[in-house]
């Protein structure tokens, strides 16, 4: 597609994709799960048209036809995407929530073939799951991944994946933007896309225009589920290492530097005489962790990370996680105005110490003597915590966390946005959430700032994630 002549032609957007796309189709798969309920496809709904539409008779006669129909995931199923890495040892990258909780793991492949899959392990802080087929004797079609800090706002990538369960489904986009961060983990640092992506591309690969994956799809703002335009991918060079480790461990390894940081503020730089907001104050060090030898000191800022700028405490906790166990790395800080250089050898995160230090945090209220509000109802949904009970209820998997919506009123304004029994309110105002009371004490504060609306991050029972806007007036 060309723009109108004026002098000269000015290509805006790529001819086609057909060359690029042809080769790809076959290294991304269809994931396909079960949890006991049985792996029996339903056939997808026929559409409601208008009547006397001129459609109206094709989609009749298509959606009517058993051995045509298309199939969608039955109780106990999900429907998603990966791709394949390595085709010698048939190896597969997709989302963690794709398949959270399967019993049984069946990858599509899009000659027809289906292999039963072995999870090798998953990472839910960063939402990947790596799992292996039995190549039987063949050579798989494979996709490399190339250099995600290399794409910039504006340059063209494809998505192909499985939406709806319609297989081998190509999009094209354009990098809205980079580095959003949507509140998912310590850990998110995503490529926004406008190449439409809808519910069963999770997992599915973003390529750049050399055929390389660059991101994997993972995330979408709708209020209806289907795309708005407002995509979100795993940018490669994160999941590449996180892959990696998988591979090799079945787990995760993070680095560990052993200090509590928070954001240099405005007003923390104007009282410490520094000229701008920049870097990450050191409020604690951990006992017994890899900085407590007196190295660094409550109070130190962090303004360099071997040799690179620290922007930000998400940032540092980014290139500290992807560093090896066991590295020694230098750290550049400003200590009572002076700036030095340090050197840390890196410990390994434990992920359980920050489970531990969440409950703590959960029993302040029973042990400061008030008693914990259990339900509540809020901007049109009633909302409850989410423990074991509700978990079973609606069928929730045990790593998606926040607050879960039991009944929504009708008319009100999250009924209007497609909130449903059963969602989870994961995150309001890009905030956590794990209590009603927070939920409550969070829409309170945009009131008292004179928000009218409250930006909501919900999870569906398949661990979908997405963000809906709801009127607080």
């Amino acid at each position: 597609m060309r723009a109108p002549q004026t002098g000269s032609a000015v290509q805006v957007g790529p001819e086609s994709v057909a060359e690029l796309a042809e080769p790809l189709l076959n290294a991304v798969v269809n994931i396909s799960t079960s949890q006991g309920g049985g792996s029996e496809g339903r056939r997808v709904p026929t559409p409601r048209l208008p009547e006397g539409s001129p459609f109206e008779e094709y989609f009749g006669e298509f959606f009517n036809e058993e051995e045509r129909q298309p199939r969608m995931p039955g109780p106990g199923s999900s429907l998603g995407s990966g791709f394949v890495i390595d085709g010698k040892e048939g190896i597969i990258v997709t989302n963690n929530h794709v398949i959270t909780g399967a019993d049984e793991i069946t990858v599509n492949f899009a000659d027809g073939t289906a292999l039963k899959a072995e999870l090798i392990g998953v990472d839910t802080k960063t939402d990947l799951a790596v799992l292996k087929v039995d190549p039987q004797g063949k050579q798989m079609e494979e996709v490399r991944f190339g250099n995600s800090d290399s794409m910039r706002i504006g340059d063209w990538v494809m998505a192909i994946g499985n939406p709806f369960g319609f297989g081998g489904t190509v999009t094209v986009g354009i990098v809205s933007a980079r580095n959003r961060q949507i509140g998912s983990g310590p850990y998110d640092d995503y490529i926004q896309t406008d190449a439409a992506i809808n519910r069963g591309n999770s997992g599915g690969p973003l390529f750049n225009m050399a055929g390389e994956v660059i991101g994997i799809n993972t995330a979408i703002i709708s209020p209806t589920g289907g795309s708005i335009g407002i995509g979100f991918a795993i940018p490669s060079n994160l999941a590449l290492n996180v892959v990696g480790q998988l591979r090799e461990f079945g787990e995760t390894r993070r680095g560990w530097l052993g200090v509590r940081i928070q954001p240099v503020t405005d007003e923390i730089a104007e009282s410490l005489g520094l000229g701008e907001a920049a870097g990450v104050l050191v409020s604690g060090i951990e006992k017994g962790g890899p900085a407590d030898n007196g190295v660094l000191q409550a109070g130190d800022i962090i303004v360099g990370f071997n040799g690179a700028p620290v922007v930000d405490d998400r940032q540092l906790r980014r290139v500290v996680a992807e560093s090896g166990v066991g590295k020694e790395v230098e750290l550049e800080i400003l200590r009572k105005g002076t700036r030095e250089k340090v050197k840390v050898t890196l410990g390994r995160l434990e992920e359980e110490e920050t489970a531990e230090a969440s409950a703590e945090t959960d029993n302040e209220e029973e042990e400061n003597g008030q008693a914990p509000v259990t339900t509540a109802n809020v901007l049109g949904m009633t909302i409850k915590e989410l423990d074991q009970e509700t978990r079973g209820q609606f069928g929730l998997p045990d790593d998606v966390t926040g607050v879960v919506v039991t009944e929504v009123e009708p008319n009100s304004a999250a009924a209007e946005q497609g909130v449903q029994a059963g969602d989870v309110i994961v995150e309001i105002a890009l905030q956590s959430v794990s209590s009603p009371k927070e939920v409550l004490d969070q829409i309170e504060e945009l009131k008292e700032q004179g928000r009218k609306n409250a930006l909501l991050m919900l999870s569906s029972k398949s661990g979908e994630l997405r963000f809906v806007t709801l009127r607080m007036s």
